[in-house]
């Protein structure tokens, strides 16, 4: 079959030449990136910076936040000969304060046309292409302290150890310069430290100085940052090669099984780069997923008693594991409809593992479960509870719902994920070190309620390590 032909390059479109020419490109200073690139052409994300804050004062930008040409800056660059190379990668070598993973987001949302067309980031560079950037402001290294407080759980002169409230970004992001941990730190080492000091520089060219490790927004728990580089590296080289433990608690929606179970399954994101869906990843197996190890392990599940079972005349309490009262049936397979699962078509493969909970005959409930991290993907544990069926309570990305008391007030709107333990070593002496950080506000309030309103199972899972005496302090 004869290949179609290819689609005329706009060569009227090539810019003169600049004095920060590569050897293979021209970079064009238009109207919108006059002075915003380096000897070379490489992007300067100070002068990109300074360029954005101008134009956000200017009376022709309606908010601080808006997102228009005005506001964010156009590069082009044009292509004097083939490169070879990938778009995403290309990229990554002009603007250097953005990483390849940040980038690859920018093309999928649209902010990358190569020869006027919406490219995909794996696009290779021809002679001849224009390349048409819309480059975001990168946030300040400048943090700005504030008098934010923090629950420290251990600090020493190399790092310092916190438990994350719920609500709060861990470093500054293009929507949030302020705000954050890494301000709320930066107040802290200045005013109350015992030990002072401060953050370690690595990561301080993005904004994220000492910052080993993320939480989601809304995800609660233990967290560490470095204040020494040396530390820095050596606790990255820990959580890079998998030598750290660490132990989530979450509430999902549904009775979990079996007690414990292995979750392998591939991450990526969302097909759809529509609004509502490009913060979303998936279940996918195709170029676009990462590999994706979550081990579930079943802690308590709080049971809806039918009218018809054994038990439904007494008291909600405690249920002795594996015994009381019948299973419920187990509910029937999930039908075949469009749902991305990775699969070329969009559809159902035939080895998905999906347990509906809308299911005729599935027992209604809820389940804490304990979760082991073996990958670091972003969302992971989200999509792979949501994707088996079983969404976080309060999660609504994933298909989680709000939990609210026999009165109808609201006990959790956010996903009601915490990590509740991490074991690492430390970065300097080498002693093995685990931290815990017990559930506080709404996620302990909803143990409460759940332990009162539902007969409870609680399920001796080999393989545990929280401690939920500890973790759930009554």
């Amino acid at each position: 079959m004869a290949k179609p032909p290819r689609k005329p390059r706009r060569r009227d479109a090539v810019p003169a030449p600049t004095s920060g020419d590569g050897p293979d490109e021209l970079v064009s200073t238009s109207a919108t990136s006059e002075g915003l690139l380096l000897p070379g052409g490489n992007v300067d994300p100070e002068a990109l910076r300074r360029a954005v804050e101008s134009a956000q004062q200017s009376p022709s930008c309606e908010t601080a936040d808006e997102e228009t040409d005005a506001v964010m800056p156009r590069v082009t660059f044009s292509l004097r000969r083939d490169l070879n190379k990938r778009l995403d990668r290309y990229l990554t070598d002009r603007i250097t304060f953005m990483s390849r993973t940040q980038l690859q987001r920018l093309i999928d949302e649209g902010g990358v046309t190569v020869n006027q067309r919406i490219p995909k980031a794996s696009t290779l560079l021809r002679a001849g292409d224009v390349v048409e950037v819309v480059v975001p402001p990168p946030p300040s290294p400048h943090t700005q302290p504030e008098d934010i407080p923090l629950d420290v759980l251990y600090e020493d002169d190399d790092m310092v150890v916190l438990n994350k409230p719920p609500g709060i970004i861990v470093h500054p992001a293009r929507s949030h310069l302020k705000g954050t941990l890494i301000n709320a730190l930066a107040f802290h080492f200045r005013h109350r430290s015992p030990s002072g000091g401060s953050l370690s520089t690595v990561g301080g060219d993005f904004a994220r100085p000492g910052v080993v490790h993320r939480l989601d927004r809304h995800t609660s728990g233990v967290i560490v940052f470095a204040k020494r580089d040396e530390a820095h590296w050596k606790l990255g080289h820990q959580f890079e090669h998998r030598r750290v433990d660490k132990r989530y608690l979450a509430l999902v929606e549904g009775l979990v099984e079996p007690d414990a179970d292995v979750i392998d399954l591939p991450i990526g994101p969302h097909p759809s780069r529509e609004k509502g869906y490009r913060e979303k990843y998936v279940v996918r197996h195709d170029e676009l997923g990462k590999n994706a190890v979550t081990i579930v392990r079943v802690r308590e599940r709080y049971r809806t008693i039918r009218p018809d079972d054994p038990i439904a005349s007494g008291a909600p309490g405690i249920v002795p594991a594996h015994g009381a009262h019948p299973a419920a049936p187990a509910p029937p397979a999930p039908p075949v409809g469009p749902h991305w699962d990775g699969g070329g078509d969009g559809h159902n493969s035939a080895t998905r593992r999906v347990r509906p909970l809308s299911a005729p005959g599935a027992s209604a409930g809820y389940s804490l479960v304990e979760l082991e991290l073996k990958t670091g993907r972003t969302h992971q544990i989200r999509v792979h509870l949501s994707h088996l069926g079983w969404p976080i309570v309060g999660d609504d990305m994933y298909g989680g719902k709000p939990y609210a008391d026999e009165s109808g007030a609201t006990i959790i709107d956010r996903q009601a994920l915490h990590a509740c333990m991490l074991g690492i070593r430390h970065p300097i002496s080498g002693e093995p070190l685990v931290f815990s950080a017990p559930l506080r506000g709404d996620m302990a309030a909803l143990v409460r309620d759940l332990r009162r309103r539902f007969h409870v199972e609680r399920i001796p899972t080999p393989g545990t390590s929280v401690d939920l005496s500890q973790a759930l302090p009554t």
